[in-house]
């Protein structure tokens, strides 16, 4: 498209929905009509550019409502928001899922990835071929397309179907089949809004509509096989409160915890944050306390508070399934880290594949706000926090810390270099505290135990519970709390050991090995199942626990293909600002491309895979380069797979 401002208006569709979020043009130089006195004086400027933030959701308006975006449309958007052309194109086109071109008003989203191929997503993608053509294509009533993990792994495959209108409506297919995804289109069901009455964007509530073949989707607790289980701290809410229920919430002891914290004082949650031993959840292992310490140390003002939901590593779900299940748990738990870190806003970062989640946190957040929860002078303490919810649009490297307050700020999702850190320059340049969904809902237990009890589970010096997914070639796949120490194998042993889903026995197939840590981690094994699941455990093992991934794969798996399927994940998502991440990832699968089909010599592959592998590590901005080669690198070591024989590995080292 030409990048400039056009002479073209939007459609009256696509004028509403950008004005639902931004509200109505004030004058002719926000896009309103031009009258006289607009040419005697402009409006807007530093003002409107201001409101920058807001781009991304007016950006999902009216690919919610209409499907697509449009020329007209986004220069309407540019002109409300005094955003270049080029810039706002740049953003449009960096998250997949917004189109710029015409397409049907139904996407089918079918997950390709690790824990979805690893189930037979192949087949499914060669039965959808045969009846509506290559990905990309439909019948003119809907387009399917293959995607990244959808967060559906304990149900693969899985396939998720958007549909745009007003409002736009969801369907989730798992495990799902060509028949299920083909059949007739729904009819919207629009479900009522939740509303809130406070400055935020509208955020778009989806509407839950079935699609004609699977069953309706299930409870969140359908994910959690030890539900019911008093013994659980982080999941012993699922399946036992209506997620929707606030009185349900704090009759198993919602709230408890932020009236403690209101009483202690920010200063004091912080320190029993700090005894806990609390580190973050999603891979990093950053200790909380220090964290939060720093930010709330920072002159500088207004603070912020970031949760990052944005859950896209494949192989990972336990964060959808404790906002679907246990949505108030998150508003609790940012509302004590907000008043810790004195942050008077908080921002939740959704990815956009998770539309029941979404649902859930909007009521729960308008649920809050009309008992004095959030808001202004929570519980009569005099502290105000509220939330606003922004959700992500397809980008994986959303998920790094930095990625995500350039998405919020209405930029591409690209992450910063650090130093400065987001304790000193986060979001809009202020401090920021930014944890994943687990460790915040961590702090819960931490306030009604306090910090030394909580700090006595698990071991030393990784403590507390900490949340598996476990999926694949396993019997019982699901979201598994376990206390920090247990070993690989009792994990296993929980989930009913290796078999098909639902299978009283194995089947005959046997373990080949489990991916730990997901894309960005490490395979072990068979006789490697004693490890440790503990941070230290697993480095000794030379492996890394990662945002909590345990992916099965039995003997019938085509592990040169999982590698292959690991690489062009990276390839896809990685965001090309630094050349080694654009470059390597792309020279990382064209070699386990030739590897998988022998067309290559493998001693040179795998040398250069070594080179391109360190290359990556040691010179990427951040770390979805600087571990792309982790998993790859594990099957040939540990695993031997292009049999890599011992000669051969030390020849190519």
């Amino acid at each position: 498209m030409d990048l400039h401002f056009l002479d073209a208006p939007p459609t009256d569709t696509e004028r509403e929905a950008v004005d639902a979020v931004l509200g109505a043009p004030e004058s002719g130089w926000d896009g309103g009509r031009r009258e006289a006195a607009d040419l005697r004086f402009a409006k807007g400027g530093h003002a409107a550019r201001g409101r920058r933030d807001l781009l991304l959701p007016a950006l999902h308006a009216v690919n919610d409502r209409v499907g697509w975006i449009s020329p007209e449309a986004l220069d309407y958007i540019c002109r409300r928001l005094t955003v270049p052309p080029a810039e706002a194109y740049g953003v449009a086109s960096f998250y997949a899922l917004f189109a710029l071109e015409r397409r049907p008003r139904r996407v089918v989203h079918v997950c390709t990835d690790i824990a979805c191929a690893a189930r037979g997503a192949d087949r499914l993608c060669a039965d959808l071929t045969e009846r509506l053509g290559p990905p990309g294509t439909g019948d003119g009533d809907r387009v399917w397309h293959e995607s990244p993990c959808l967060g559906l792994c304990e149900r693969a495959p899985a396939a998720v179907a958007l549909e745009a209108g007003d409002p736009p409506s969801y369907a989730v297919a798992a495990p799902a089949t060509a028949g299920d995804l083909t059949g007739g289109a729904p009819a919207a069901d629009p479900a009522p809004a939740a509303g809130n009455g406070h400055r935020a964007p509208r955020t778009t509530t989806f509407s839950p509509v079935p699609l004609p073949g699977p069953a309706p989707e299930p409870p969140p607790a359908a994910a959690v096989p030890q539900a019911g289980d008093p013994g659980l701290m982080l999941l012993r809410r699922i399946g036992l409160v209506d997620p929707e229920s606030l009185d349900d919430y704090r009759s198993q002891g919602g709230y408890a915890a932020l009236r403690t914290a209101l009483r202690m004082g920010p200063s004091a949650v912080i320190r029993e944050v700090t005894d806990s031993g609390l580190v973050g959840r999603g891979g990093a292992a950053f200790p909380t306390g220090r964290k939060w310490d720093g930010t709330a140390r920072r002159p500088e003002t207004p603070r912020y508070l970031v949760c990052n939901a944005d859950e896209s590593e494949p192989g990972t779900f336990k964060d959808r399934v404790l906002m679907e299940g246990d949505p108030f748990s998150v508003i609790e738990a940012m509302t004590i880290a907000g008043y810790a870190n004195g942050a008077s806003r908080g921002y939740l970062y959704i990815r956009g594949e998770y539309p029941r989640a979404l649902s859930r946190l909007e009521n729960a957040i308008a649920r809050a706000r009309e008992r004095g929860l959030l808001g202004t002078d929570i519980l009569g303490s005099g502290f105000d926090f509220d939330i606003e919810i922004r959700r992500g649009a397809g980008a994986y490297i959303c998920g790094e810390e930095t990625a995500i307050f350039n998405s919020i700020e209405g930029k591409r999702g690209e992450p910063r270099s650090k130093p400065p850190f987001p304790v000193e320059r986060g979001l809009f340049d202020r401090p920021t505290a930014i944890n994943n969904v687990e460790t915040l809902v961590n702090v819960l237990p931490i306030m009604t135990l306090g910090g030394p009890a909580y700090a006595r589970i698990g071991t030393g010096r990784s403590t507390g519970p900490k949340l598996f997914c476990v999926s694949g070639s396993v019997r019982r796949p699901g979201v598994y709390e376990v206390p920090f120490g247990a070993s690989l194998r009792e994990l296993l042993d929980l989930a009913g050991g290796v078999g098909e889903p639902g299978a009283a026995d194995s089947g005959g197939r046997e373990l080949r090995a489990v991916l730990l840590g997901g894309a960005a981690g490490g395979f072990v094994r068979p006789d490697e199942l004693d490890i440790p699941l503990t941070f230290e455990g697993a480095r000794e093992a030379g492996a890394t626990l990662g945002s909590g991934v345990v992916l099965v794969l039995d003997d019938t798996v085509d592990l040169p293909a999982i590698l292959v399927r690991i690489a062009a994940f990276f390839r896809d998502e990685s965001c090309g600002q630094c050349v080694p991440c654009r470059v390597g990832t792309v020279r990382q699968e064209e070699a386990l491309q030739r590897l998988s089909l022998g067309t290559g010599p493998r001693r040179t592959d795998i040398a250069l895979l070594r080179e391109v592998g360190a290359a990556m590590r040691d010179a990427s901005i951040c770390g979805l380069g600087q571990t792309a080669w982790n998993a790859v690198e594990s099957a040939i070591d540990r695993l031997g797979v292009f049999g890599a024989d011992d000669a051969t590995l030390k020849e190519v080292r």
